[in-house]
């Protein structure tokens, strides 16, 4: 099992009490350079543009101007998007991003995608918000675009929603035989298939009946379309916060987020999120994205990796 770690990039209102943005940017490349020091995975930053539950004037950073400043902080760890929104970037200029990014961080990118949800933003943003299913569709060609600019010398594709023709996109990254695709979503009939066709990894949540029944779904497209199910990197998001007893670390978890703990939470004693993991890994599980409790104080950062990782 591997561990990665959600930055508090202030979506969740991670942030709230910060109120220099610079001081917050430092905050949440500290959580990265903790994470890289202690030998988590990878860290993971959201997509998004204004804060959940609700709009706020808190500090919300870009994911991709994040993610190449925190390849400068860090050494080794693995970055990611958990996931970018296809509609809020072109998707030949995203995998150019993308391929950039890639090389800034020598080789280190997990590029996540999917089809976008948060009405809000669009609207907000000025961009259309066509249906679910419109969407999805764009995100199948969106990742048939990415493909191509990674892997063709003059990218070409005509498409309902994008064209190319001719885009030349170097560099091209540094990982072969292109930078690893996560396609978020747990949509059974298009989005799990999309993972199958086009995706290296997927990110599925929900409670642990929920990520077996998505991982079969999965496991079923896979055998549909003859790709092998063991190529996909399957991961899935985690609450964690870790104290001497349940009790306790139940204590340390923020009111925002109690009432979202489910049966895939990692909150409690040792001996309690060592069964959990446990039970992630006979899912399949491949590494566990984390929230913790506080993008200020690392100790639960830090205790987790000297249980788990060290």
């Amino acid at each position: 099992m591997k561990f990665g770690v959600a930055l508090p990039n202030g979506w969740k209102m991670s942030l709230v009490d910060i109120k220099d943005p610079v001081d917050a940017y430092e905050t949440m490349t500290n959580v990265a350079k903790a994470a890289d020091e202690t030998g988590y995975e990878a860290v993971w930053i959201v997509d998004h543009f204004h804060t959940v539950p609700l709009p706020t004037q808190e500090v919300t950073f870009e994911s991709m101007m994040s993610l190449a400043a925190i390849a400068r902080d860090t050494k080794r760890i693995r970055i990611g998007q958990i996931v970018t929104c296809n509609s809020y970037r072109n998707p030949a200029l995203l995998a150019k991003m993308a391929s950039t990014l890639d090389v800034l961080s020598h080789g280190r990118l997990n590029f996540g995608i999917g089809a976008g949800w948060y009405e809000h933003e669009y609207r907000a943003y000025g961009y259309p918000f066509p249906d679910a299913p419109e969407r999805l569709r764009m995100l199948r060609e969106a990742l048939q675009v990415i493909h191509a600019m990674w892997e063709q010398e003059e990218a070409t594709f005509e498409g309902k929603y994008y064209q190319i023709k001719g885009a030349i996109n170097q560099p091209k990254g540094v990982q072969k035989p292109h930078i690893p695709i996560l396609i978020g979503g747990g949509g059974e009939k298009v989005t799990l298939k999309l993972v199958a066709q086009y995706g290296d990894a997927c990110n599925v949540g929900g409670d642990l009946k929920t990520l077996q029944h998505k991982l079969d779904v999965l496991k079923q497209h896979c055998e549909n379309v003859g790709r092998d199910y063991a190529s996909i990197y399957r991961t899935t998001g985690a609450f964690c916060s870790i104290a001497d007893s349940d009790e306790e670390a139940l204590a340390l978890v923020p009111e925002a987020f109690r009432q979202g703990l489910t049966d895939t939470s990692l909150v409690g004693s040792p001996e309690t999120i060592r069964q959990r993991i446990a039970t992630f890994e006979s899912l399949g599980i491949n590494e566990i994205i984390m929230d913790f409790p506080s993008a200020t104080d690392l100790t639960v950062l830090h205790r987790f990796a000297k249980e788990f990782i060290a």
